[in-house]
């Protein structure tokens, strides 16, 4: 009988997680691992400071509603929506993020967690990783064996310094049985998709699932670069 593992997905808006890893969250659902969702802002309040509260909440709910249909199709129920200032994650103390997450990995004492790339354009993303590994330290009494970096299209790829480091997968994910979830789910993003050729289009993300699967001998795969890794 295979091990249960407890998996954490730490994402800076609802719809990085599908972009991200999508099809690994219908893996591990599939193979009955236990998976919870934390997201650290809304994804939506930064958008148009002239909206009046109203159709702010508004567009605030549609974007909840929709992770929340999303993890009622894919088979997961913890679910945790974090309140921090959306694309502005940079303004507040770091702190404060790390203890939100480490009170949810304190609770859900995951074994995986999978977050953002750390040299991400969005500085969401970016604090997200510092956060994450700030606040999954390998300590004795950590449960984290495992941290994965995943690739957000239109962020990831769009850092195009030389300055920093840029994604570099060395870890690859099998989910050609689980793409039509992913896409699925991405429709309840449908918000947030664009047309074609902006990255974060059906047609972009399909592009880039059989390009990692040709990168790793699959027929669609996702991409992650292995930040921890520990085997007991």
């Amino acid at each position: 009988m295979n091990n249960i593992n407890k998996v954490l997905i730490v994402a800076a808006h609802p719809d990085d997680e599908i972009l991200g890893c999508g099809g690994t969250i219908a893996r591990h659902i599939d193979q009955n691992d236990e998976v919870s969702v934390l997201f650290l802002t809304d994804g939506v309040s930064s958008r148009n400071a002239s909206l009046s509260d109203k159709i702010l909440k508004n567009e605030k709910d549609k974007r909840k509603n929709a992770a929340l249909e999303v993890s009622r199709y894919l088979g997961y129920s913890n679910i945790v929506f974090g309140t921090f200032p959306d694309n502005k994650c940079d303004t507040v103390p770091l702190l404060d993020i790390v203890q939100f997450i480490e009170k949810n990995i304190d609770i859900l004492k995951p074994n995986i967690v999978y977050t953002h790339f750390c040299n991400d354009l969005n500085i969401d993303h970016r604090k997200t990783f510092e956060a994450v590994i700030t606040a999954a330290r390998p300590t004795n009494s950590s449960s984290i064996d495992s941290i994965y970096s995943f690739e957000v299209p239109s962020s990831t790829e769009w850092n195009f310094s030389n300055e920093v480091k840029q994604f570099s997968p060395n870890h690859f994910i099998n989910i050609q049985r689980y793409f039509e979830k992913k896409e699925y789910a991405l429709k309840c993003y449908e918000m947030e998709i664009r047309a074609f050729p902006f990255p974060r289009s059906f047609k972009g993300i399909d592009a880039l699932a059989t390009f990692r699967g040709a990168q790793s001998g699959f027929s669609k795969a996702e991409a992650f670069m292995v930040v921890r890794q520990k085997f007991k």
